[in-house]
């Protein structure tokens, strides 16, 4: 920081204040990530067409009772730009960690798709 100089000359610079750390927690970052990845708190799982996208995001949010509706993305293949050569992929957001991947992985097999491990 800096202050004012004396008799209106170049500005001083004012000695900052320690930091008061007492009472001050962390929680925030710590609480929420828990020692875990970013990645283990989303699953994304890749489907062969939109109509299978579709079913497992709905069939998801029933059998598992998600808080959030699963997102749905065009995977387009590298180099392809037609809309049939492409994959879709469900992100599924999972803040408390509670889906098990391979359970996940077995029930997308069931819309010939997978779990895109991380």
């Amino acid at each position: 920081m800096w202050g004012a100089g004396a008799g209106g000359g170049l500005p001083q610079p004012v000695p900052a204040r320690p930091f008061d750390t007492r009472g001050s927690h962390n929680g925030a970052v710590n609480d929420e990530y828990d020692d875990r990845d970013a990645a283990e708190l989303r699953h994304v799982l890749v489907l062969p067409d939109r109509d299978a996208a579709e079913e497992v995001a709905e069939a998801l949010v029933e059998r598992y009772a998600l808080d959030e509706e699963p997102q749905l993305v065009r995977d387009a293949l590298a180099g392809e730009d037609d809309a049939e050569d492409a994959q879709w992929l469900v992100v599924v957001e999972d803040p408390d960690s509670r889906l098990v991947p391979g359970e996940l992985h077995d029930f997308v097999a069931e819309w010939d798709g997978w779990r895109e491990a991380e």
